[in-house]
Parts: structure tokens; C-alpha cells; sequence
């Protein structure tokens, strides 16, 4: 595999816990230029990490001829904006979910990319691992039979002060994190939303700290899903659940979304109980080599326009349905 020239817009934490230690990893990655608005942060990060370029601006690195592909993990509500900037200026880009604050939004990116004949994906490094591949491969064998019921929950820890308490960058639990649970939901259950239900619990600062609802699909299979910010401030605590019904079986699993290493869940079945165990590797450098290979050799992306616009739009009926708007 050839090489693809790397630019990282923001210094966001989860570029130092997933998506640097990713480029770290992966074969395809020259990573190259950092840039923010913090000077001495910035210059840390180029130190740290090894960048060969720091810009003490957006502006900067996007106008570098030598970046080919630009990874953008700002808050939510600016992504429209620079996810624009950097299409329009030729760059292949990679941005954090969610992609935008509604759908409207995220078709207008893509169709912006598209028009720049360069490519834009949606960063959910999860949907990236073998354990989700797997998922999906029982799930189409037949071996549970039909899915008719999907339940997913992602509760975490709350926040004394985190730009997620704020609505004007695109805070709260739903944003965050319900769109985990949508995209899981929406990858094993191959039909359109027919209705949604939700309720929410609001902070003062206007944000939904604990959002829950109920999804029907037009094939008859439902979903629930459960996400929150309410288990202790910066506890670092959290709890994920996957459970998949089928006609014919079921699969149950506690797997932390993006977790590496080995992981397993299991099917429950007229013959008794399977343990599937899968190795994982770091999610973010499968994402980064997807989005490499896009470059370099026009692959299909993993997390596909239609996919992302399909997920906005139900979150969009969501946040319509708890009065988040």
C-alpha cells in the first residue's frame, strides 16, 4: 500500500487515545501536520507525536499543497464549516461523528465532496472492527433467523465542565452518544424507520443528559435504545449493552464500543449457547486504512454517504420527538 499525507485539525482528546496511536499503526499513514488554536498545545502535540509540521491555524494547514487527506475532530457545531473548507480546498476528509447536527447538513457535505470529486467519511471507528463484522456475518447466515428486536445502551460518566454540557456546540447524550446506538441499530436491522418514540431528561444548561426511545421499522422489527451522561462526574465509569433477537435465536453482548483486544459475545439458539471470540485490533487504524484505501485505489468507504445521511435523519426524528432543537 502506497502512502496518503495526513493533516489533524483540531487537538482534541480522543486523537490522543485513539485516532494518533491509529495512524501510529497504520501502513498508510504519513502523518504529517497538526494544527489549533493553542500555540503551546500545539507545539506539544508536534513534539510529542511527531509531527512534522504545527500551524497555529485551521487556515494554515488546510492551504499545505502536500496534505492530501485532513481528519477533523472540532465540536460538533463547526464541522459543517470546516469539513466545507477542506473538501473545497481538495482534501479528502475524515470527521468525527456526528458528521453534522442534522441531516440537512450532512447531505450538503456530501454533496459538496462529491462536486470536489474527493472523498468524505463519517468517523465511527467502531463499525470498523471485526467484532461488528461478525455481528453482521451470524446475522446473515440465518443462524439467529430474522431480527425482530434490537436494544443497545452506552451510559457514561457526567461532566463538571465539558463542551458536551452546551447546546450551542452540539452537546448532550444524544449527539455523543446516541449515535452509537443508532448506527449499531440501523447496521443489523437492514429496514427504514417507520416511527420513533423518545423521552429526555434536560440539564439546566439546556443539553439532554439521559435520552431513551423506541424505534419500528417498516419490515416489523423494532429497536430500543438507552444512552445517558449520568453515572458520577469524571468517574470514567460507563456501561454498554447489545442484545439482538431473531426468530430462531439470540445474541447477547457487554462489549465496549471501540474496544480492542479479545472480545466475544453469545448466541443462544435451539442447540444450546455459542461463545464467538474475535481478536481486535485498534479500530482507528482500520478506519484510517479504509480511508486510505479510498485515496489510493477508490475503495467503497465502510461508513457510506447513504449510511450517514440515513443515520442523521433519525437522529434528527429523535431530537424532534425530547424537544432538542
Amino acid at each position: 500500500m502506497g502512502k496518503v499525507k495526513w493533516g489533524i485539525l483540531g487537538t482534541a482528546n480522543i486523537c490522543t487515545y485513539g485516532t494518533i496511536p491509529g495512524m501510529k499503526l497504520s501502513e498508510s499513514c504519513d502523518m504529517y501536520a497538526i494544527a489549533g488554536r493553542n500555540p503551546e498545545k500545539v507545539q506539544m502535540f508536534k513534539d510529542k507525536y511527531g509531527f512534522e509540521v504545527a500551524y497555529n491555524s485551521y487556515d494554515e494547514l488546510i492551504g499545505d499543497k502536500d496534505i492530501q487527506a485532513v481528519y477533523i475532530p472540532l465540536p460538533n457545531d463547526i464541522h459543517l464549516k470546516w469539513v466545507k473548507a477542506c473538501l473545497q480546498a481538495g482534501k479528502h476528509v475524515l470527521c468525527e461523528k456526528p458528521l453534522a447536527l442534522n441531516a440537512d447538513e450532512v447531505t450538503e457535505m456530501f454533496a459538496t465532496a462529491s462536486e470536489c470529486g474527493v472523498h468524505l467519511m463519517e468517523a465511527y471507528a467502531y463499525l470498523h472492527s471485526p467484532y461488528v463484522k461478525s455481528l453482521k456475518a451470524d446475522i446473515e447466515s440465518g443462524l439467529i433467523g430474522d431480527v425482530d428486536y434490537v436494544e443497545s445502551a452506552f451510559i457514561t460518566q457526567g461532566y463538571k465542565e465539558d463542551f458536551r454540557l452546551h447546546k450551542e456546540f452540539g452537546g448532550g447524550a444524544m449527539y455523543d452518544l446516541g449515535c452509537y446506538c443508532t448506527t449499531m441499530i440501523l447496521s443489523l436491522i437492514d429496514s427504514e424507520p417507520e416511527y420513533v418514540k423518545a423521552v429526555a431528561e434536560f440539564t439546566d444548561l439546556g443539553v439532554d443528559s439521559n435520552t431513551a426511545g423506541i424505534i419500528r421499522f417498516e419490515n416489523g422489527a423494532r429497536a430500543s435504545f438507552n444512552v445517558g451522561m449520568i453515572l458520577g462526574e469524571n468517574t470514567n465509569s460507563r456501561f454498554d449493552r447489545l442484545y439482538i433477537h431473531g426468530t430462531k435465536g439470540s445474541i447477547r453482548s457487554d462489549v465496549e464500543y471501540n474496544q480492542a483486544g479479545e472480545v466475544s459475545y453469545k448466541i443462544y439458539t435451539n442447540k444450546g449457547v455459542t461463545e464467538r471470540k474475535i481478536s481486535v485490533p485498534q479500530n482507528y487504524s482500520l478506519e484510517i486504512e479504509n480511508m486510505s484505501r479510498c485515496i489510493l485505489y477508490s475503495e467503497k468507504p465502510y461508513v457510506t454517504p447513504a449510511f450517514s445521511i440515513k443515520n442523521a435523519e433519525l437522529i434528527d426524528r429523535v431530537l424532534k420527538e425530547i424537544g432538542y432543537r
